[in-house]
């Protein structure tokens, strides 16, 4: 089904060295398209690309740096001259209390998973609004309600949803596709680099990963949402319903999600909610 939609469109996947991003380059590889992968770990890029096969230009990027983010798009069109696809999907995750949080762990998380986006999009939109592309950025359940113990996290998941609809009304006429994507909890690496309350990496998950959605099957979402120009995608059940619950009902949302993040292993407010 995909196949022919995505032969030979060139489309960037930015934190493509793992997780959602790397599902997603082997699916659109496996369609002919031409990717465009970057992360910050060239190594295991171009292993993963060797890999793949076809044609493929992995490039070295920190999308929190404006300069790397420039670059990328500029190797991207002298390689292949057009962008048709930009998915933003490079991020960052934390989980430790506001409180007990040093300052420096939000405003990581905005330059990575906000300014990322932001200045990816600022340099490849000319080229995807000459393809009447798509730009996609990947957030979470976490920028439509709240996360408690992820304050940085959905701060700035939550941005990004705010300027790619603004940038969807700015261009609803341009024919520019502005896709936000909501993945539930997705099995990753993303919960062993969030970062704890210092900066620190958290090293371990603290859910079970086996009984979450696989990246590989949150890819097909993504790419099936490319296909139809689909404005918002938000994916399993739990996701779908906490948005819904949270916009109709939003004091029962605040103590359900209270409930369900402290049931997590040495959950930061665990000792409080027994304490209530």
């Amino acid at each position: 089904m995909f196949r022919e939609h995505f032969r030979d469109k060139v489309i960037i996947i930015t934190g493509a060295s793992s997780g959602i991003g790397l599902a997603s380059a082997r699916l659109f590889s496996s369609c002919g398209a031409k990717l465009v992968l970057a992360a910050r770990r060239l190594d295991v890029l171009e292993k993963e690309a060797t890999a793949m096969g076809g044609d493929i230009l992995c490039v070295k990027a920190d999308v929190s740096v404006e300069d790397d983010c420039r670059t990328l798009v500029q190797k991207a069109v002298e390689r292949y001259g057009r962008i048709d696809i930009l998915v933003n999907n490079a991020g960052l995750s934390m989980r430790a209390l506001f409180r007990d949080l040093d300052l420096k762990v939000i405003r990581t998380l905005m330059e990575v998973n906000f300014w990322g986006t932001v200045y990816c999009t600022k340099y490849a939109l000319p080229y995807l609004l000459e393809s009447r592309g798509s730009v996609v950025g990947v957030i979470s359940i976490a920028g439509f309600a709240g996360l408690p113990g992820r304050t940085g996290y959905s701060s700035s998941k939550y941005a990004i949803r705010g300027f790619l609809d603004t940038l969807r009304i700015e261009h609803l006429y341009d024919g520019l596709h502005v896709m936000v994507f909501a993945p539930g909890f997705t099995a990753s690496n993303v919960r062993n680099a969030a970062l704890t309350a210092d900066g620190s990496a958290q090293g371990s998950t603290p859910r079970d990963e086996g009984s979450m959605m696989t990246a590989e099957e949150c890819a097909r979402h993504l790419a099936r949402g490319l296909q139809r120009r689909r404005r918002q995608v938000i994916l399993t059940p739990v996701g779908k319903m906490t948005v819904f619950m949270h916009r109709l009902f939003p004091r029962l949302t605040d103590r359900l999600e209270f409930g369900y993040m402290a049931k997590e292993p040495n959950s930061p407010f665990k000792k409080k909610r027994k304490n209530e």
